[in-house]
């Protein structure tokens, strides 16, 4: 269903967020994230510079390389457009996600090695969101052996609550009924 229609407005920003996985031969995984941010009209930073409409004032792009334990083995950022001078030399911290996992503690270790002026806000962005984008591109569906441990994302939202019918339908074997617990 879209959304109702909208009061009437002016357009004046568009931020374009695109993530992209990829299985390589080698066996890891490339997931590439890219921010492309513009404005619809005259943008200036008093004191620094200026912007015509739809010249990118952020291009930036991320590519992790995981294995298949979503362990980052490699990072690369690439940051063609940026408003102020400094901003590129939040890429070389980046580095510091090498080792990191994207499972459990991941916005964790993000802030940890990149958090404040250690790194970039939009980087880091990009990053959080690259771990859901992993996740997808690893996934392999939920056929084959039953797991031994729950998924990483059930009960994480509503779909994937352990009580709720597709858990139940999907992963019987960590299906909980809440109600037959306290009856039981």
């Amino acid at each position: 269903m879209p959304l109702s229609p909208p009061a009437a407005r002016t357009h004046l920003h568009n931020r374009d967020v695109v993530y992209r996985g990829y299985r390589r031969d080698d066996g890891l995984w490339d997931v590439e994230a890219e921010m492309r941010d513009t404005k619809t009209y005259q943008f200036d930073v008093p004191g620094d510079r200026g912007w015509a409409p739809g010249q990118p004032i952020h291009g930036m792009l991320i590519r992790l390389t995981v294995d298949d334990r979503a362990v980052v083995r490699a990072i690369e950022v690439a940051m063609e457009h940026v408003p102020h001078g400094p901003c590129p030399e939040a890429a070389a911290p980046m580095q510091r996600m090498v080792g990191c996992s994207l499972a459990r503690g991941w916005r964790r270790s993000i802030d940890e090695h990149l958090g404040g002026v250690q790194g970039c806000a939009h980087l880091r962005e990009l990053l959080f969101n690259m771990a859901t984008a992993a996740f997808q591109t690893m996934a392999r569906g939920v056929g084959g052996p039953p797991p031994k441990r729950p998924p990483a994302f059930l009960g994480k939202c509503k779909t994937w609550d352990f009580d709720g019918p597709t858990v139940e339908r999907i992963y019987p074997m960590f299906f909980q009924r809440l109600h037959e617990r306290q009856d039981g």
